[in-house]
């Protein structure tokens, strides 16, 4: 470091000091606007670099009209979030994307009804540039919130309503669909369907491709549980009630497929000679801890949280709510193997 600026917190006049610069051109560089001349801008970087110069956020704030953050907003209550590794895998990656863009992370969390007037004063108040929304319900009132506050936003998961806000989701029914496929494949007759929540358009979706290939399949051999391994559980302990003939289960997630296991061992059935067993997901802290380990759907949890989080960066670089979203993604599944059937 030089001489003589040790000892004191860098700043702009320093920076632009030693670039040999305009105080105005070294702003300009160091809180991202443009119209300066290259060879600049790399005396700029070199400075800031030297000295250690930190940005104003503020300063840069005024310059890009960026507040820097991004709010990630969850329609579950804290319980479920923090209880379902499904919501840490997927915060995972966009936190990896929006560090990469130096870009902070808010979450904001939709415990009841009342939570949504502090989220929409929130994103209204300027404090985001954009949101992330996932775990929506039939009905929520999110979509219209992030509308009137004109934040640009990216849905994790399909909506079940028309939108023309873009998302990031799993091929659902596709994945439900090999998922009975193999099950039919090992020779299994009467197959049993633990859905998750109905007011979920992925839910819906594994439960329509499970239709797909059981078309004649009687309602008694389906039940609706809630993405836990209690409802799991619970809707297995209904299954074996209604349809003690049942040998196997389409799981719409891990942790109800986990729940199911138990019971069944309870119930004295083995998994999988009596009964197989396949979930969706494939969640390794859940899958691969199961005795015997899941078989299960695979779908990029963590890589459909980058994803999220790329379209929103792009559609602001692009002009945020201004301008046409970007187009939506529907990532690949895969059905993974193990001793469950």
């Amino acid at each position: 470091m030089t001489e003589q600026y040790f000892g004191t917190r860098p700043t702009l006049e320093a920076v632009a000091a030693l670039a040999g610069v305009s105080r105005a051109t070294a702003s300009r560089v160091v809180n991202g606007g443009t119209g300066v001349r290259p060879p600049l801008v790399d005396k700029v970087r070199q400075a800031v670099e030297e000295l250690g110069y930190i940005p104003n956020p503020a300063a840069r704030s005024l310059v890009t009209r960026r507040t820097g953050a991004v709010a990630v907003i969850v329609a579950e209550p804290e319980t479920r979030f923090f209880s379902d590794p499904f919501f840490s895998q997927q915060i995972r990656g966009i936190g990896k994307e929006l560090t990469a863009h130096d870009t902070q992370l808010v979450l904001l969390l939709v415990e009841d009804a009342d939570d949504y007037g502090r989220v929409s004063r929130y994103l209204a108040g300027g404090h985001v540039d954009g949101a992330l929304a996932f775990s929506l319900h039939d009905d929520d009132p999110l979509p219209g919130i992030t509308r009137g506050a004109g934040v640009l936003t990216v849905f994790g998961g399909r909506p079940g309503f028309p939108t023309k806000v873009p998302y990031v989701d799993a091929d659902n029914r596709g994945g439900a669909r090999e998922a009975v496929r193999h099950l039919l494949s090992i020779g299994r007759k009467h197959i049993a369907h633990i859905a998750g929540p109905l007011d979920q358009t992925a839910s819906t979706d594994r439960l329509a491709g499970y239709r797909d290939m059981l078309p004649e399949a009687d309602p008694s051999l389906v039940a609706e549980g809630a993405f836990t391994s209690e409802s799991g559980a619970a809707a297995m302990t209904r299954l074996l009630l209604r349809r003690p003939d049942l040998d196997a289960v389409f799981a719409a997630n891990d942790l109800m497929a986990s729940g199911a296991l138990r019971v069944l061992r309870e119930s004295g059935r083995r998994v999988p000679h009596d009964v197989a067993l396949v979930g969706f997901d494939d969640m390794a802290s859940v899958a691969e801890a199961t005795d015997p380990p899941l078989t299960t759907v695979r779908q990029e949890i963590e890589e459909m949280g980058r994803l999220m989080a790329r379209l929103l960066l792009r559609g602001l670089d692009q002009g945020g709510a201004e301008v046409a979203p970007p187009a939506s993604v529907i990532t690949p599944t895969a059905l993974v193997r193990r001793a469950s059937a």
